[in-house]
């Protein structure tokens, strides 16, 4: 074969590979390739009309541009599918994508976090060069030899049209009439047009709030003189406590939490909540539960903050109690914790004193986040506290992990220094789907039994907790097409506390049932002042 028809056929092959590639991505399965890409058929026709061969390479770099963007946005679509069960949104994602970018960077290191950046975008700048030769040089052929290509480009355009009047698809949701840059272009239209439908639904909700309204008096007055902690575990799904092999030492923990519990004389009732969330995103799911709205979206997310909704932080403020966010991962202020929920006080990995290592994402271990609440806000008298606390132990990579040290040694944290190299990193940990598994039962046994090992060894009467999982774990761990359910608990010393939610018939102790109820996660804010109001 001659050097001329090498660089026509490797053309025709980059140019097919590239239109189709989106749908390949997507599908993951190399059928996917046996369509008829309506796209490149235009793209050629429009060049090869063009007189001039500045316009015809100015043209082919655009439309080079187009499908590589394709590309990019179905395989982003694909990687936030398998990480958090949505795909990309254009319009609110970026946030999330630069949390997914942080990740990355607390797992890998700093430098090989931007190396790997750097080659995506070489990567991305070269494939569009060689899609643009690729196209420009098969629109100077079909100038050339334009009574031959007219016939082809018809016929394949023909086809392509009876194919989609008919809907033919060998791989389920990817015609053989494949269009996939104008459905991608269609699908992220459509998500711009959510944003100002959900800007409206924002608003209709905030004014038919009647909890808002409540006098201080008939708020919270239930849980009066106790604090409360509603402690948020990262990743505590369902997957953790049924049915699962990496399950078994989970519920091996919960069980003997529930006899050490029982024994100092605590009371736990538990059930499920679905959350708006899945696989990360975890601040979707908070702002659910402290709204009473179903947040599902970082667009929802960006107006319902911005906004003044009553959060449950707000019912505890205006009823009397100091209010406390803890969030380890942090490493600056949230400004959405001050402008929105109103605490009072807000703890983050810069100003708990921590000295001690980190633990990939995880920047502070949860018993040092224990250690240090128990110390600043319970230890000493104190007015009644309401706080939000992140547990992060259990966030993705889940390696290294930390274990338990004795309270009384936690100190500065530097304790924790040689525990992060006890364990495998994560680039060696995430070459095996099951080891990803079984250490992410791991970290959840971790911070579960630290928990349950605060609990007695403080053994407050005064204390009132909500523990709950925030989403189920990334596909990688929950499967494919996993629920969103999550545990949750209410744990007290005191009957007056587990009696008032009698009547929604959550099940004795820490580990629920497959028949345990099961509440949406935005119906509980509702549900826990209506329980424990006047």
């Amino acid at each position: 074969m001659s050097k001329t028809n090498v660089r026509l056929v490797l053309s025709a092959v980059v140019v097919f590979l590239t239109v189709l590639a989106p749908g390949l991505i997507s599908s993951a399965t190399a059928l996917a390739l046996i369509r008829v890409p309506v796209e490149s058929v235009f793209a050629l026709a429009v060049l090869a009309v063009l007189p001039w061969p500045i316009a015809r390479r100015i043209v082919a770099i655009l439309f080079a541009l187009i499908f590589v963007t394709t590309i990019a946005s179905a395989a982003l679509d694909r990687g936030f599918a398998l990480a958090v069960g949505e795909p990309f949104n254009i319009v609110t994602g970026w946030p999330e994508l630069a949390d997914a970018y942080g990740v990355l960077r607390d797992s890998t290191g700093s430098v090989p976090a931007l190396a790997i950046l750097v080659l995506l975008l070489l990567a991305a700048a070269l494939a569009v060069l060689v899609v643009a030769v690729a196209f420009f040089h098969l629109a100077n052929v079909i100038r050339r030899h334009s009574r031959v290509a007219l016939i082809g480009g018809s016929t394949i355009a023909a086809s392509w049209i009876v194919l989609a009047l008919v809907g033919v698809q060998i791989v389920p949701g990817e015609r053989i009439a494949a269009a996939d840059t104008i459905s991608a272009a269609v699908a992220k239209t459509n998500q711009v047009t959510a944003a100002g439908a959900a800007r409206a639904a924002s608003k209709k909700a905030d004014a038919a709030d009647g909890y808002a309204q409540l006098p201080a008096s008939d708020l919270l007055t239930g849980l009066k003189g106790k604090d409360v902690i509603i402690a948020f575990i990262e990743s505590y799904g369902q997957v953790a406590v049924q049915n699962t092999f990496f399950s078994q030492g989970v519920d091996q923990v919960l069980r003997k939490g529930n006899a050490e519990l029982a024994a100092d004389g605590y009371s736990e009732r538990s059930a499920f909540l679905t959350s708006s969330t899945f696989g990360g995103i975890s601040w979707l799911a908070h702002s659910t539960l402290q709204t009473g709205l179903w947040i599902d979206s970082q667009q929802k997310y960006d107006q319902v903050t911005a906004g003044s909704r009553f959060t449950l932080s707000d019912a505890f403020t205006k009823a009397g109690w100091r209010t406390v966010s803890d969030v380890p991962s942090d490493t600056k202020p949230w400004s959405v914790g001050t402008s929105f929920y109103h605490f009072g006080t807000e703890l983050n990995s810069q100003n708990v004193g921590y000295q001690g290592p980190g633990f990939s994402y995880a920047r502070i271990p949860d018993q040092y986040t224990w250690s240090y609440f128990q110390k600043h806000e319970l230890a000493k008298p104190h007015k009644p506290v309401m706080a939000e606390i992140d547990f992060v132990s259990s966030h993705t990579p889940w390696t290294p992990l930390p274990h338990q040290v004795p309270w009384a040694s936690v100190g500065n944290g530097s304790i924790f220094d040689p525990q992060p190299a006890q364990g495998l990193p994560p680039s060696v940990v995430w070459q095996s789907p099951h080891h990803v598994q079984q250490l992410y039962g791991r970290s959840v046994e971790y911070t579960m039994s630290t928990l349950f090992s605060f609990l007695t060894t403080y053994n407050d009467p005064n204390l009132v907790l909500v523990v709950l999982g925030d989403h189920q774990p990334a596909t990688e761990v929950s499967g494919v097409g996993a629920n969103h359910n999550v545990p949750i608990s209410i744990i007290s010393k005191d009957p007056k506390v587990i009696n008032r939610i009698s009547s929604w018939h959550w099940q004795p102790g820490m580990l629920p049932s497959p028949t345990a109820p099961l509440w949406r996660m935005d119906t509980f804010r509702n549900r826990f002042l209506t329980a424990y109001g006047q």
